[in-house]
């Protein structure tokens, strides 16, 4: 696999896609300039120039340091607090995997999935955590669910999108085994999650009643959802002027735009299939009156955007979802504090007891 400048930005700015054998390099003086800007430490001659070499060793010791860190958590939380059902394959692909734990219930109940974060390069379903963050939801007769989906390195981002619509689906389509309340349903998420938790929220039912596969028949749509630093859209072509251009060129993908969706350019991308690409992967822009209510969360002040984590995080992105439910009508509870903005005093101030209100509500939504 040549070290080329897509898979130098996908591994280096987004920290995935292994190094593979990698021995031919196409990077810019330039390209390589901005990763110093934004990782510093990557130099370790500190000479103020930026090898390829260097910007390699750097990428291998931060993978190596999140492994470990993943491998020490790992016994605590997530192997500590089995599942009812691990690694149920709700689709084809080797990442479309969820586990499931069941609320004891005599009635059906409702179903809150976690979709885990890590700019769809990396992270998987672990990441909810063990019994203390999924033991409430169970004690308040709420079943869980985490799942995984392919990453972007391997997935135009709008079949990554639709992994996690699959899974939404699945889960309904189990509702006699599990004894699920499909009309109840809920997601939430940090980051990736996040916004691919707002991307349900907003999107039209993807139901397809005439479908040969059976889940595929099942309805999309959630009651409620909770979006933890949340992007504001998957039209990236969007993104500079809600955060400024200047931060887009130092802290956004150094990739080709049409890459993140498969197309092959950006020619494409700006003609009527890249259009209507974009267009639903727009959270924000698909947003409507019937949409269920949200809870966005960001614990990030307002400022310049000075690193890639902000720029991906930053209160910006919240409050273009904020002001537009507002606009429109949905239903938005936010707790950011660099706007000033708090939940109110007489509803739920947490994510989680947001998600409990609307859940255990009845009748569910769909």
């Amino acid at each position: 696999m040549k070290f080329t400048v897509t898979v130098i930005a996908y591994t280096l700015l987004a920290f995935a896609s292994d190094l593979g054998a990698a021995d031919a390099v196409a990077i810019s003086p330039e390209q390589l300039q901005q990763y110093l800007r934004q990782y510093p430490a990557a130099d370790t001659n500190k000479d103020g120039i930026l090898t390829v070499d260097e910007a390699r060793a750097y990428l291998r010791t931060m993978r190596a340091g999140k492994a470990n860190k993943a491998a020490k958590a790992a016994p605590t939380e997530a192997a500590a607090f089995p599942p009812t059902f691990a690694d149920v394959h709700y689709g084809p692909h080797e990442r479309n995997v969820l586990d499931f734990w069941q609320a004891k219930s005599e009635k059906p109940t409702p179903v809150v999935v976690f979709i885990h974060g890590g700019g769809f390069t990396s992270g998987d379903k672990s990441k909810a955590g063990g019994a203390a963050k999924i033991q409430p939801y169970l004690n308040a007769g709420v079943s869980f669910a985490a799942i995984n989906y392919r990453y972007r390195t391997t997935a135009p981002i709008q079949d990554v999108l639709r992994d996690c619509a699959r899974a939404i689906q699945f889960i309904r389509n189990q509702s006699a085994a599990w004894n699920i309340d499909k009309a109840r349903l809920a997601s939430f998420g940090g980051s990736a999650g996040a916004g691919t938790s707002l991307w349900l929220a907003f999107h039209d039912d993807m139901a397809d009643p005439a479908n040969t596969d059976p889940v595929l028949r099942e309805s999309t749509r959630l009651v409620c959802a909770g979006a933890n630093a949340t992007q504001f859209s998957y039209d990236i072509l969007l993104w500079p002027a809600l955060l400024g251009e200047e931060s887009a060129k130092k802290f956004g993908d150094n990739v080709a735009p049409h890459l993140f969706y498969g197309l092959k350019s950006d020619a494409e991308l700006t003609g009527p299939l890249g259009q209507k690409i974009r267009a639903d992967c727009d959270m924000r822009g698909l947003i409507s009156i019937d949409d269920p209510p949200v809870f966005l969360a960001v614990a990030r002040d307002v400022g310049p955007i000075t690193d890639r984590g902000e720029y991906l995080h930053h209160p910006k992105h919240s409050q273009a979802i904020y002001d537009r439910c507002r606009e429109i009508g949905v239903t938005v509870v936010a707790d950011i504090s660099g706007l000033g903005l708090k939940p109110p005093a007489d509803g739920p101030a947490q994510e989680r007891d947001f998600l409990l209100k609307y859940l255990t509500a009845a009748p569910g939504r769909p």
